[in-house]
This record gives C-alpha cells, sequence and structure tokens, in this order.
C-alpha cells in the first residue's frame, strides 16, 4: 500500500499545539505500517516554508520514512485538465470553506465581483500526483480532493 501525504498532515505534525494534531500523527504513522509513504513535489515545496535550511527538511522527511515521488507526465497531466475543469466550474463568489455559505464581494473602489480562487494549481497537483503514483492520499481537505481524486481518505 502506498500513501500520499497532504502537505496539511504534514504541518499537523510539525507545529506545536496544533488542533489536529494527535489525529494526523496516528494517520500518519497508519500509512506508515501498512506501506510506503510519499509526498509530491508541491507538498515538498510548501514545507519547505517551515524549514530554515533543506537539509533540515531532508532530515525530517527521512526521520519519518516519507520520500519524495516525482510526478510522471500523466499525473501532471491530471492535474492540468482538473484544474481547468475546476476554473471553468468554480463559484463566482466566496465560499466559506467551514460552512459553504456563498457571499459575494465587491471591490470597493469600482463596485466589480471579486472572483476568489479558493484552491491552486498545487492542490490539483497533490491529487493527480496521489491517483497516479499511491493507493490513498491522506489530507484533511476530502472535500476537495474527492471531487477530483476520489481515493483520498
Amino acid at each position: 500500500m502506498i500513501t500520499a501525504v497532504d502537505t496539511n498532515i504534514l504541518l499537523d505534525v510539525l507545529i506545536p499545539d496544533a488542533p489536529h494534531a494527535d489525529t494526523s500523527e496516528r494517520a500518519l504513522a497508519e500509512g506508515l505500517r501498512a506501506g510506503a509513504v510519499v509526498i509530491s513535489e508541491p507538498v515538498y515545496a510548501e514545507l519547505a516554508a517551515h524549514f530554515p535550511e533543506q537539509r533540515e527538511l531532508d532530515r525530517f522527511l527521512a526521520d519519518t520514512g516519507l520520500r519524495v515521488e516525482p510526478s510522471s507526465a500523466e499525473a501532471l497531466y491530471r492535474a492540468g485538465r482538473g484544474w481547468s475543469d475546476y476554473v471553468r466550474r468554480r463559484p463566482a463568489a466566496v465560499a466559506c470553506p467551514h460552512c459553504g455559505a456563498v457571499q459575494e464581494v465587491r471591490c470597493h473602489q469600482c463596485g466589480s465581483s471579486i472572483q476568489p480562487r479558493q484552491h491552486v494549481v498545487s492542490d490539483f497537483l497533490i491529487g493527480a500526483h496521489a491517483v497516479v503514483h499511491a493507493d490513498r492520499l491522506l489530507t484533511r481537505d476530502r472535500g476537495h480532493y474527492s471531487a477530483y481524486s476520489p481515493n483520498s481518505r
């Protein structure tokens, strides 16, 4: 079993007193017991923001048994197609990530509707990487990934 891990799970483990730390640590340990645990390039890049030196990040990955699995052309293509579909379908208003309530936000200067980018292409790279290179994706953002990466958990 190969488990791909999203950044939010690893930040839960790294950040002191993170609200989901215990749950994320247990899930990560379960993934390691079940087989290989991998991260994609975007997860590595997102984690790098939290480490002052590359060697510290690489040591964290080695100490936790994680490895970077490079994305194939297939995964990159799937990510691009998923991003394209999302951009076409995304709502024109701001949606609360907790309850889903939609609110329209207008520019105070010109009155134009502000259309948010609630997901970025790295989200699609992470999801497509998991579909192609893993058996499942360990994430706390199941709502988004379930639409684009059916094997998230």
